[in-house]
């Protein structure tokens, strides 16, 4: 880890650990109720007994390994990021291609455009009933939400990154005598590739919103799930833990994206610079 890397860290960590004193602050000074706005050290607490192992370890258990990751917390981010990762890839496998040939082809375009732009503003929680009767309780109707909060990012950024490519780039494959699926393979994709990227980096930020509202209301596991349990007990503090779970797995999964949207676009910000 070089100097830059360490000061980019510190200078993105400066307002949240600011943040987070603060907040410690006001709470020793007994401005918050504990009940309803616990102190850092309280969610860091539940934090950690909800990432630690419901029993005391025992040999006749088994692995020391399996019951260290038998907590709470590693078995609901395992099912909430399961369910993430497989809505996302149906939503995306289906919005790609879709966009590729709305992008390319007039004619597909004019036929699906008014059924997209009627269908795009409509939230995917407002899906929930229709999701619950047609599949019922459990993990299918959770991907079928995430699936359609994937979707429209990814459809319309790849339609946009089609539409948009630079007609002189067109003109010059014509005219060295590109072929269509040339066209398509050499110039058109990869010049719509920074569009598509930022279409899934946006589509992986909603899945993870339509994952916690599908939890707490079709499934009986996962983050969501937890916190709405929470809600019901007034567990405040595990309510926050969970949260701040989200969070920082949201985090860590765009940072992950981000970091492979770079390597990916190396020619195009080598171009650029």
């Amino acid at each position: 880890m070089n100097a830059n890397m360490i000061k980019r860290i510190l200078h993105g960590a400066a307002v949240p650990l600011a943040a987070v004193v603060l907040w410690q602050a006001v709470s020793a000074l007994g401005w918050l109720n504990p009940q309803i706005v616990p102190s850092p050290l309280a969610v860091l607490r539940k934090l950690l007994e909800y990432a630690s192992p419901l029993e005391p370890y025992s040999p006749e258990q088994g692995s020391y390994l399996v019951w260290l990751v038998s907590g709470e917390l590693l078995h609901d981010a395992y099912a909430s990021l399961s369910r993430v990762i497989g809505g996302f890839l149906i939503g995306a496998g289906l919005a790609l291609p879709l966009g590729l040939l709305m992008g390319t082809n007039k004619t597909i375009y004019k036929l699906f455009d008014p059924l997209v732009q009627i269908l795009r503003p409509i939230p995917p929680i407002a899906y929930i009933p229709l999701a619950i009767l047609w599949f019922g309780l459990g993990n299918p109707p959770a991907f079928f939400l995430i699936s359609i909060g994937s979707f429209f990012p990814v459809l319309m950024n790849t339609i946009a990154g089609v539409r948009h490519v630079d007609g002189i780039y067109l003109r010059a494959a014509r005219n060295l005598g590109a072929g269509q699926m040339t066209m398509f393979r050499r110039v058109i994709l990869p010049a719509a590739t920074p569009y598509i990227l930022a279409g899934a980096r946006i589509g992986m930020g909603t899945a993870f919103i339509v994952v916690i509202v599908a939890e707490m209301i079709a499934v009986n596991s996962g983050l969501g799930f937890r916190i709405l349990e929470a809600r019901e007990y007034f567990w405040s503090d595990k309510i926050i833990a969970g949260m701040f779970t989200i969070g920082l797995f949201g985090l860590a999964i765009d940072l992950g994206m981000n970091a492979l949207n770079n390597h990916l676009l190396k020619w195009h910000r080598g171009l650029e610079h």
